[in-house]
């Protein structure tokens, strides 16, 4: 079995086992404490454990708010409309309504229950008010507390692993693709290893982005979005690559100057780490240009186009590290020392 689908299969278990466990805890605590509609707690437990830590926070709080306004609603329409089944269909309707409107389509349907029960007791008195309160209660409560308990320290751990691994491919990348401007392998290696290999590197990042927003959903840390944003920042320096990439397969003949360009890239990939800071890199690329104004204009049409298609690997070089530069910008003294300390 793979890595991925141990992990998979470890999480699955862990949710199953949580919502089999706290929606049977909700029922025997309701039952403990006489409520009547006591399976209501742990159906509302099993409808509030959603995979994440925050999901569940904001899906509980939907539900407590949801359920004032349906206990309002029972109070305004049960006592004065003589069919049951019309009282019910007006308040789901208000219900589908709000929660639409709102985002909280998740909250509708324990708040659906509540109003049920209402029709069927037909019971105002705060003695019932009390018993559908602690339904909602017991239910958000236990699934809140179960999904404390996630697999933060693996995750983060896997996160680190993948940074590791994207920073290995694109230096190997840009190590092949300097290669290609020197000459060596041009046809095969180009046209088939590295290009196979960036395809692969964009499915891994945006696997590798999910994983991280699932993180950053159950983890109440401050800064816990540094890694989707490091990602993201990789998948914009991934699509840097594939441009150049595709500048150089236009290529019929290498100037003078892909020399120069393919040491800069070689150098250039040994700074391809999570915590470097691209100032250097920029000032030599800044260099390298320069130098490229001052040189004798081409002399044929060919020369002038290959020439061309070099200032546009520059640029998007020069497009690939300012991405880096713009997340380093973006971090703040307290991520920097959380995270690369």
């Amino acid at each position: 079995m793979s890595t991925v689908m141990r992990r998979k299969l470890k999480k699955t278990l862990l949710l199953a086992f949580k919502i089999a466990f706290g929606s049977g805890l909700a029922i025997y605590i309701a039952e403990a404490m006489h409520l009547e509609y006591a399976a209501s707690a742990g159906t509302v437990t099993l409808l509030s454990l959603l995979a994440t830590k925050w999901g569940t926070v904001k899906l509980s709080l939907f539900r407590l708010i949801t359920f004032l306004l349906t206990v309002l609603m029972a109070y305004l329409l049960i006592p004065y409309m003589h069919s049951e089944w019309l009282a019910y269909g007006v308040i789901v309707f208000i219900l589908v309504f709000f929660c639409n409107m709102m985002g909280w389509l998740a909250a509708l349907s324990v708040n659906a229950v509540i109003a049920s029960h209402y029709m069927t007791k037909a019971d105002l008195s705060p003695e019932f008010l009390y018993n559908e309160f602690m339904l909602v209660f017991i239910g958000v409560a236990i699934a809140f507390i179960l999904n404390l308990f996630h697999l933060n320290k693996s995750q983060k751990k896997h996160l680190m692993e993948g940074i590791c691994y994207v920073e290995k491919t694109l230096q190997a990348d840009l190590r092949e693709l300097a290669e290609y401007l020197m000459g060596r392998e041009r046809t095969k290696r180009m046209n088939q290893s590295v290009w196979e290999e960036i395809d692969m590197l964009e499915d891994k990042l945006r696997e590798l982005m999910e994983e991280a927003r699932e993180y950053q959903d159950n983890t109440f840390e401050s800064h816990h979005d540094y890694y989707l944003d490091y990602f993201e920042m990789r998948l914009d320096q991934y699509r840097m690559l594939d441009s150049l990439h595709y500048e150089m397969r236009k290529m019929r003949n290498m100037p003078g100057q892909a020399a120069v360009i393919a040491d800069y890239i070689c150098y250039l990939a040994d700074y391809v780490t999570e915590k470097n800071l691209p100032e250097k890199q920029l000032e030599r690329l800044e260099e390298i240009l320069g130098e490229m104004k001052q040189e004798e204009l081409p002399k044929s049409r060919e020369e002038f186009e290959s020439r061309a298609m070099l200032f546009h690997v520059l640029m998007d070089l020069e497009e690939f590290l300012k991405y880096k530069q713009e997340f380093v910008k973006n971090l703040g003294e307290k991520q920097i020392k959380e995270y690369w300390n």
